[in-house]
């Protein structure tokens, strides 16, 4: 069935964004960045959408080395790269009156001893936590497999490195929890409510890390969502599948349909279009 403009409109009524810093959107290398923010901003605030800006473009940095340079680099100079970007995303944000920034640590490099890799990283975010406390704008720190900092127990861990800053927020990923996690997706969003300023949700399997869409995985995501609403928790909880852009359209429709019918059989936080 073809959908009507206004049908349209009103499935997208109350959704919100998370907006991928890249080549693509809103480019955090051009020269014009400033005006092209200004350009999204007003387009977010016509639309009546709110963001959180999120910065896992793979190339933006390098184009042949995914999510390269990182904030775990052994070079110095390719570790304050990646540490300018992210300040550039801060300011970005507080331009478009985001609610956080979202950022990972990165895969510890071949033959960097755990010890290093945490010094690095504390070192690296500093000046990005920094910026985030003058812009008001929260960083959210998202636990990635694979990665240095992999689990929620890595996060406290940085957490505990830093003395606890207050810029210093997370970034819970409901299918990484199912896929990682010792605590099951509901367990971890009662574990980490203090610290949630960002949400990515899909569906996923134990032990597999594939983001999958909705009824593909082995997420029961009805108590999930209303432990989020529960958890007074205000952000956005935003889908993520990042292997499906080719069919957007159809898989950001029929979220959207899984989404309100969980929200039907309990209250849950704003959702927001696949990214």
């Amino acid at each position: 069935m073809r959908e009507t403009p206004g049908r349209v409109a009103r499935a997208y009524k109350d959704l919100d964004v998370g907006l991928t810093l890249d080549h693509m959107h809103l480019d955090p290398m051009a020269p014009d960045l400033a005006e092209r923010t200004r350009q999204v901003r007003r387009r977010l605030t016509s639309l009546g959408l709110r963001v959180t800006v999120e910065t896992g473009a793979r190339y933006v940095l390098d184009p042949r080395r995914k999510h390269g340079p990182s904030l775990l680099d052994p070079d110095p100079d390719a570790r304050a790269a990646r540490t300018a970007l992210l300040v550039r995303a801060v300011d970005v944000a507080a331009e478009l009156g985001a609610h956080a920034v979202h950022c990972f640590s990165g895969v510890t490099p071949p033959g960097t001893s755990p010890d290093t890799a945490w010094k690095r990283l504390t070192e690296a975010i500093a000046p990005v936590l920094e910026a985030a406390d003058r812009s008001g704008v929260p960083l959210a720190v998202e636990p990635e497999p694979g990665h240095l900092l992999a689990t929620l127990a890595d996060f406290h861990h940085l957490r505990a490195l830093l003395g606890d800053p207050g810029p210093l927020g997370l970034t819970l990923d409901i299918g990484h929890c199912q896929c990682l996690e010792e605590a099951t997706p509901l367990e971890c969003v009662r574990q980490s409510a203090p610290w949630l300023r960002h949400v990515q949700i899909e569906d996923m399997r134990r032990g597999v890390h594939e983001h999958l869409p909705f009824g593909e995985g082995e997420i029961d995501f009805q108590p999930v969502l209303a432990a989020l609403a529960a958890s007074d928790y205000r952000g956005l909880t935003v889908v993520e599948l990042p292997r499906h852009s080719h069919a957007g359209p159809e898989l950001a429709r029929t979220s959207i349909d899984f989404l309100h019918d969980a929200m039907t059989r309990g209250t849950a936080p704003r959702g927001a279009a696949p990214c």
